[in-house]
C-alpha cells in the first residue's frame, strides 16, 4: 500500500522528474525539481501556500513516482517530454500540432536534391524555413525548379556514374539529367549555388546578375537566352513581398508575447528569418497554474521549442522566463550555438513585443466569442431543453430511430448526444432480428431491450476501483472508466410520440431501470413541433437553441438509420447477382463494376466482351454470361 507521508521520507536530494498517479494510475501531473524531496513536499504541507488548480490536484494524488537524473538540463528535457506523451489533466497544455514545411538541400551528394520536407534533422544539409504558409512554400519550390532545372528524383547519383534513362521532367525542361551525363558536378554546383543564394534571401542578388547576364545575351544577339533570363527576373520579381517589419541586422528571431484571463492564454509569434518577418502563429494555452509573465513565458517556451525542429538564435520575449540560465542552455544545446533571449524594454525591438502582444488580445477575444456562441448553441441549449421538461444534470442523451422499406430489412440507429455535442464514436446501429415486417414498435421493443440489456451486463461485471489515500473512503469513478453500453443516458429521446413513449418504459420497467423518456412530436409536414414527456405535449420555441439541437439530434438519427439500411441493401442487391457467379469474389466483382456503369450493362454483355476486361479470364467470362442468361428470373 502507497502511503504518502511515508514515500515522501524516501525521496532523494537529487533532480529529477516527479509523476503524480490518481486512484486509476492516470498521469495527472508531471513536474521537474532541481531537488526532489523538496520540491515534493511541497505539494502536501500548507494548501494555503498553493494555488488554486494544485490545492484541487492535491486530493486526488493516490500515488507518485520519480525518475532520478544527472543534471537540471535533462530534468527540463524529460519533463518536456512525458507532458507531451501523456497530456496530464492538471499540466497547461499547448493546443497545437503543426509541423512547418522546411526547403532542404541535400549539399553532401555529388548532384544535391532541393525538396520540401517536415522534418528537421541535425545532419549535413541545408535547411530553409519555417515556412508558415504551406502553400508558398510550394509555390517558392515549383518556380526553382522552372528558373534552374535541379534534379527532382531521389536516385543517388555519382559523379562519372553510369547513364540512366531521363525522366519526364526532363523532357518537359525542368531537369538537366545529371542522371544522364547531360551536366558535369561543377557546372551542377554553380546552378546549386544559385539556389541557396535565392533561399537564403538574396533576391535582389540574383536578380542583379540575371540582368547583367540578360543584357549581354541581348549584345550577342542571343534573344532566346535573353528572353530566358527575362522570365527568370520576372518570376522572382512575383515570387517577392514587400516586408513592412525589417531588420537586417539579425537572421533569424521568433518574437513571442502573450494575452491571458482566467486559466487560459493565446501566444502569438512573430517569425523573422533573413532579417524578414516570414509569418506569425498563435498558440492557445488552458489550464494555466498562473498568468504571471514569467511562468506563461516559460511554460511556452519548454513546450514549444522541444516540440519544433528549429530554434532561432535570437528569440524576443516580453518578460524573462522562469529558469532563464536553465532554458537558454538546453536551447543552445538544442540549436548547436549561442541562443540569445532577450526582453527588450524600448525600441523597435519592444514595439515587436507590443504588436505581438496586442494580436494575441485580438485572436483571444475572438476565440472567447466563438467559445460563447459554441457554449449557446451546445451545452446551453441541451440545459435548455432540460429546463423545458423539468430534469436537472442531462449530461448525455440518446436518440433512436427505425428505418426500412415496407418491413425489408428492418434497421435501427442509436445517437449519442453529449454537453450538446453529437459523440460520433458512441453511436451504434441494430440490424432487427426477430421482427420480420413493418412493425416499428416490435423494432423499437428489440433494439432497446438489446442495448440496455448490453448495458446492464457490462455494469455488472466493471468492478469499482476505490480511490487511494488522496480521495474520499468509499467512492468510486467507475463511469469515468465505462465506455460503450455501459454508459447508460440521463435522457431518452424516442422519434415519435406517445406509442414510442409507451414502449421505451415498458422495456426500461422490464430491465428495472430508471431513465426519463422522451418524444419528439411532429406536425403535419413531419416537423417536431413539441415533446411528449410525462404524458403531456409541451411546446417548444422553434427559435430557440434548444429546438435546433433536438432538430440537429432528431436530423442524425435519421441520417445515419437510413445510411445503414442503404448500405445493406446494397450489398444485398450485389451479393444476389454477383457473389453467387463461381469464380466471382471482392477482387472481381471489383473489377465488373469499375468497368459497367450498372448490372445491367453486366447482364447484356457478351462472353467476348466480357474476356477482354483484365483480370476477366474467357472461362470466367462464360461464367457470368451463363449465370445472367440461364438465371434471369432469379436477378
Amino acid at each position: 500500500m502507497f502511503v504518502i507521508e511515508d514515500e515522501l521520507k524516501k525521496l532523494p536530494q537529487k533532480p529529477g522528474v516527479y509523476i503524480m498517479h490518481d486512484a486509476h494510475d492516470a498521469i495527472i501531473y508531471v513536474g521537474k525539481a532541481k531537488v526532489l524531496k523538496n520540491r515534493v513536499r511541497q505539494y502536501f504541507q500548507d494548501p494555503e501556500r498553493l494555488t488554486t488548480k494544485i490545492r484541487k490536484m492535491v486530493p486526488q494524488i493516490a500515488w507518485f513516482e520519480y525518475i532520478v537524473v544527472d543534471s537540471e538540463m535533462e530534468a527540463l528535457v524529460l519533463e518536456c517530454n512525458l507532458i507531451k506523451e501523456h497530456q496530464p489533466k492538471y499540466n497547461a497544455m499547448l493546443k497545437d500540432d503543426k509541423m512547418y514545411p522546411y526547403i532542404k538541400c541535400t549539399v553532401s551528394e555529388d548532384f544535391p536534391r532541393v525538396f520540401i520536407t517536415r522534418r528537421y534533422q541535425r545532419d549535413k544539409e541545408k535547411y530553409f524555413g519555417p515556412y508558415t504558409n504551406a502553400g508558398a512554400c510550394k509555390e517558392t519550390m515549383e518556380l526553382l525548379r522552372k528558373l534552374y532545372k535541379i534534379r527532382n528524383c531521389s536516385r543517388v547519383i555519382k559523379d562519372g556514374g553510369e547513364k540512366t534513362k531521363p525522366c519526364l521532367y526532363r523532357h518537359i525542361g525542368q531537369c538537366d539529367a545529371p542522371c544522364n551525363a547531360e551536366i558535369t558536378k561543377e557546372e551542377y554546383g554553380k546552378i546549386i549555388e544559385e539556389v541557396l543564394r535565392f533561399l537564403g534571401g538574396d533576391t535582389d542578388g540574383i536578380i542583379k546578375d540575371l540582368k547583367v547576364k540578360m543584357l549581354q545575351a541581348s549584345e550577342k544577339m542571343e534573344f532566346e537566352l535573353a528572353a530566358e533570363y527575362r522570365d527568370k527576373i520576372n518570376a522572382i520579381n512575383a515570387l517577392k513581398q514587400d516586408q513592412k517589419a525589417t531588420d537586417f541586422k539579425t537572421e533569424e528571431r521568433d518574437i513571442i508575447a502573450f494575452y491571458a484571463e482566467d486559466d487560459r492564454a493565446v501566444v502569438q509569434v512573430f517569425f523573422m528569418r533573413g532579417g524578414r518577418m516570414i509569418g506569425r502563429e498563435h498558440y492557445f494555452f488552458k489550464g494555466l497554474e498562473s498568468t504571471e509573465p514569467s511562468y506563461v513565458i516559460g511554460d511556452f517556451l519548454k513546450q514549444y521549442y522541444s516540440g519544433t525542429a528549429y530554434v532561432p538564435s535570437e528569440i524576443l520575449t516580453e518578460a524573462e522566463p522562469e529558469d532563464l540560465e536553465l532554458i537558454l542552455q538546453w536551447l543552445s544545446e538544442s540549436k548547436g550555438k549561442k541562443v540569445h533571449l532577450i526582453t527588450p524594454k524600448k525600441g523597435t525591438k519592444e514595439r515587436m513585443i507590443e504588436l505581438a502582444k496586442e494580436n494575441a488580445q485580438i485572436v483571444f477575444k475572438q476565440d472567447m466569442d466563438k467559445l460563447t456562441r459554441e457554449a449557446n448553441r451546445t451545452v446551453k441549449a441541451q440545459e435548455e431543453l432540460a429546463d423545458l421538461i423539468g430534469l436537472e444534470n442531462v449530461v448525455r442523451m440518446e436518440s433512436y430511430d427505425i428505418s426500412n422499406i415496407s418491413g425489408f430489412l428492418n434497421v435501427a440507429s442509436m445517437v449519442v448526444c453529449e454537453n450538446g455535442k453529437l459523440k460520433k464514436n458512441d453511436y451504434r446501429k441494430f440490424r432487427i432480428k426477430t421482427v420480420s415486417g413493418p412493425d416499428d414498435y416490435a423494432c423499437m421493443r428489440e433494439v432497446l431491450t438489446r442495448r440496455f440489456q448490453h448495458g446492464i451486463d457490462e455494469l455488472k461485471n466493471k468492478k469499482p476501483s476505490p480511490r487511494g489515500e488522496g480521495g474520499s473512503q468509499g467512492e468510486t469513478d467507475e463511469v469515468d472508466e465505462i465506455t460503450g453500453f455501459g454508459r447508460l443516458p440521463d435522457l431518452i429521446l424516442m422519434d415519435g410520440g406517445k406509442g414510442q413513449v409507451n414502449i421505451a418504459k415498458e422495456v426500461l420497467e422490464s430491465l428495472n431501470l430508471n431513465i426519463p423518456v422522451c418524444g419528439m412530436v411532429k406536425d403535419d409536414r413531419h416537423r417536431t413541433r413539441g415533446l411528449y414527456f410525462e404524458n403531456k405535449e409541451i411546446p417548444i420555441d422553434i427559435h430557440g437553441e434548444g429546438f435546433k439541437l433536438l432538430t440537429r439530434i432528431q436530423d442524425e438519427t435519421h441520417r445515419f438509420a437510413i445510411e445503414y439500411h442503404k448500405s445493406l441493401r446494397g450489398k444485398n442487391q450485389i451479393h444476389s447477382v454477383l457473389d453467387d457467379i463461381k469464380g466471382i469474389g471482392p477482387a472481381k466483382r471489383k473489377i465488373l463494376m469499375k468497368n459497367f456503369k450498372t448490372l445491367e450493362e453486366i447482364k447484356e454483355a457478351d462472353v467476348d466482351t466480357l474476356s477482354k476486361i483484365e483480370g476477366i479470364s474467357e472461362k470466367l467470362a462464360e461464367e457470368i454470361h451463363s449465370f445472367f442468361h440461364n438465371n434471369e428470373g432469379d436477378s
